[in-house]
């Protein structure tokens, strides 16, 4: 049977997306209210009261700002590791609502396998998913496999292999280095933050691992994650241009603060 997958909204305004599997309705992040999370359910045909659970990165507001509102939905579990769990619950409180996983442990949610693996950015233990669906017999039969990849400062030395085995790459293209230097609405210590060792990947840096990789099983690549400031689609394009034309798969840039189509994983 087939799954589905949208980017519901992607950039600094907010990120999550839905994978919807036979037994399953999930979002990875819900950086948005809560209201405005409803309706970008509400134009993909779902709703928000349909969802089973809700898969948390870390604890940026542009990631989790829904779990605020999330109290008048009981049914949709929450998960996320200690620490960020903590700071969300601390913030909005929700104790009974946690499904709590070790950062780099492998676990089943349904019809789901899902491996977290950490990730160098500024929250308290910030971490990238990739999630396997599959259907449950006796035994828990693989199919496709997506990964999250975005708010990282730099490639850890995991990322690599774990990006070869996946169909589907969900990357930040967060800037262009010239663009975040031009720009006059940050100051220097942000600058400094967004380019460093826990920030945001650029275009560039993108592009030099999945050219690194260059994996054949990859049928659907996301570049998310876009500075609405310090990053265009031009300068996506640009600096992919090459990539793309090496590569058989698509590649598909989300624009800041925009969405997807949904897209059917066979």
């Amino acid at each position: 049977m087939t799954c589905r997958f949208k980017i519901l909204g992607s950039g600094s305004s907010g990120n999550s997306s839905l994978l919807i599997t036979p037994q399953a309705r999930i979002l990875v992040d819900a950086g948005f209210t809560t209201k405005k999370l409803e309706g970008l359910l509400e134009e993909a045909g779902e709703s928000l009261g349909c969802i089973d659970a809700i898969f948390i990165t870390h604890e940026h507001a542009d990631h989790a700002a829904a779990i605020a509102g999330i109290k008048k939905y009981p049914s949709i579990k929450l998960f996320a590791n200690q620490a960020t769990a903590r700071v969300l619950q601390e913030k909005h409180g929700t104790e009974s609502r946690w499904q709590i996983f070790e950062t780099g442990s492998t676990f089943r949610y349904r019809d789901l396998e899902i491996k977290s693996f950490s990730i160098p950015h500024d929250a308290h233990d910030p971490v990238g998913f990739c999630i396997t669906t599959g259907h449950q017999a006796e035994v828990f039969t693989p199919g496709k496999k997506i990964i999250w990849l975005t708010d990282l400062g730099y490639v850890p030395d995991c990322v690599p292999e774990l990006i070869k085995t996946c169909d589907i790459v969900v990357i930040e293209a967060n800037h262009c280095p010239r663009m975040l230097e031009l720009d006059t609405k940050r100051p220097w210590f942000l600058k400094n933050r967004i380019c460093g060792k826990h920030g945001h990947l650029s275009n560039e840096e993108a592009r030099d691992l999945l050219v690194k990789v260059s994996s054949p099983l990859w049928t659907q690549i996301y570049l998310t994650h876009l500075s609405r400031d310090c990053n265009s689609r031009e300068r996506v394009e640009e600096v992919f241009q090459e990539f793309k034309k090496s590569m058989p798969c698509v590649v598909t840039i989300i624009d800041a603060g925009e969405g997807g189509p949904f897209y059917d994983i066979l």
